[in-house]
């Protein structure tokens, strides 16, 4: 067991809410994965976050999309903690050199896109440049609601184990 997963393990209660509230915002998640430890092992820890999220409500899925700052958006999300506005941030890159028009045609599709579902556009960004994320969402603006948040709902997943890898990285 590596010594960032025994310490999680041993945190209290709160504080290990909070590291897991900095990985995916939803309350009651984040109460969930604090419920389930200790994990023996990382594979542990992703399979049971996984497990979590897909039996969560769709309120509680809401949440953690409205933790996130909208794709290409320069300021966190207004219920983002610092930690998770520092990974957003790294998790965007892709969006930091892009120019001006680009930026603007991001913006107007997070609009028609929450304007259309309730939610911010979620996605996977790690990886994909300014270009890559545009064009998923302007895909993605044709799906009907139910199997929009489907698609959203594993984004977040995505994301969050990512974001579960990084808080058991050295140094972090």
């Amino acid at each position: 067991m590596s010594e960032k997963l025994e310490k999680l393990n041993q945190l209290p209660r709160e504080t290990a809410e909070v590291d897991f509230l900095n990985c995916c915002g939803s309350h009651r998640w984040a109460r969930l994965m604090t419920e389930a430890r200790p994990f023996a092992n990382i594979v542990e820890l992703i399979k049971q976050a996984e497990q979590i999220w897909l039996k969560l409500e769709s309120q509680d899925w809401l949440e953690a999309f409205a933790a996130h700052p909208k794709i290409g958006a320069r300021q966190a999300a207004s219920k983002q903690r610092a930690q998770s506005a520092k990974w957003s941030h790294s998790e965007q890159s892709g969006t930091h050199a892009a120019n001006d028009s680009i930026l603007d045609a991001l913006a107007e599709a997070n609009r028609l896109y929450e304007e259309k579902f309730g939610y911010i556009f979620i996605v996977c960004a790690t990886g994909k440049s300014a270009e890559e994320m545009l064009a998923v969402c302007q895909q993605r603006l044709n799906n009907i609601a139910d199997a929009e948040l489907r698609i959203a709902v594993e984004e977040q997943r995505k994301i969050t184990e990512i974001r579960l890898r990084k808080l058991l990285e050295v140094g972090n």
